[in-house]
């Protein structure tokens, strides 16, 4: 990256798992706070951009969220501060062509991901991994039927054995191919997201809103689901322990999410 950009750049979007929080899921919050005030002076935003739930992610600023933006849900969602800008709506027909095929393989655990909720199925997850979703969805219901939920769909979020990831990844791409897109963020996570709706598409729209360009954009990702909004920026930073494709994608390599890879770039560019 080029010295003394900190004037150009105005938009800054950052993944959250393996990318800005530690694996016990927590970050240097004095730290960050002080590089917001950083960029607040120099008329940059923040943007968390993750396929984690809203009510989730706000959480992790507790105090501040208002001040932060938002590309929720992979894209599904997005929010500039206190005002919601775009949610995805993926038609109903859609979503029942989507948990038949689901339901045909007995080892996926999906995820219903509505505006309102996040949803699991009775009988077809167990509570350990209704536990475990809810440390990523902090709005989450149990439900009988997938297809009796009245809320507003943004995507599904299976997940698959780790070692299957690839191979089920295929097959939804194939059976699922023009009704919804599925992108990988790790550990067997396979998102379904309505076609051209990732990321990328999220920052596109508040880039538009702002009236600025890619060019005043810079990311951070460490999954596939980053890929577009990598791609997208100008200056883009895969994290270290990202997989290959993943630093292909970006424009160069920053140290690991265990090493503040993140808060140490930002300080470079900032301060």
């Amino acid at each position: 990256m080029k010295n003394n950009i900190k004037n150009d750049i105005k938009l800054v979007a950052v993944d959250i798992d393996g990318t800005f929080v530690h694996s016990d899921y927590t970050y240097d919050i004095p730290r960050f706070q002080r590089i917001l005030s950083y960029m607040k002076n120099a008329g940059c935003k923040f943007v968390v951009a993750s396929g984690n739930q809203y009510y989730q992610l706000r959480d992790l600023f507790p105090g501040y969220y208002d001040e932060l933006c938002f590309v929720a849900e992979n894209g599904a969602f997005v929010k500039d501060q206190k005002e919601l800008i775009f949610t995805a709506n993926i038609p109903k027909e859609t979503v029942d062509t989507v948990i038949d095929i689901c339901r045909e393989y007995k080892e996926i655990s999906n995820v219903l991901c509505g505006l309102n909720s996040a949803y699991c199925e009775r009988g077809t997850v167990s509570q350990e991994f209704f536990q475990l979703t809810n440390i990523y969805y902090h709005r989450l219901e149990w439900v009988d039927d997938f297809k009796k939920v009245n809320d507003q769909i943004l995507k599904f979020a299976p997940t698959v054995p780790e070692e299957k990831t690839y191979f089920y990844y295929d097959i939804f791409r194939e059976k699922l191919k023009g009704k919804v897109e599925p992108t990988r963020s790790g550990h067997g996570s396979i998102d379904f997201i309505m076609p051209g709706c990732h990321k990328a598409s999220g920052l596109k729209r508040l880039v538009k809103r702002w009236g600025i360009s890619p060019a005043q954009c810079v990311a951070f990702g460490d999954g596939g689901n980053d890929i577009e909004m990598l791609q997208y920026c100008e200056y883009s930073y895969a994290m270290e322990n990202a997989p290959q494709d993943v630093k292909n994608a970006a424009k160069q390599v920053c140290p690991s999410n265990e090493e503040d890879g993140v808060l140490l770039t930002l300080e470079k560019i900032f301060s």
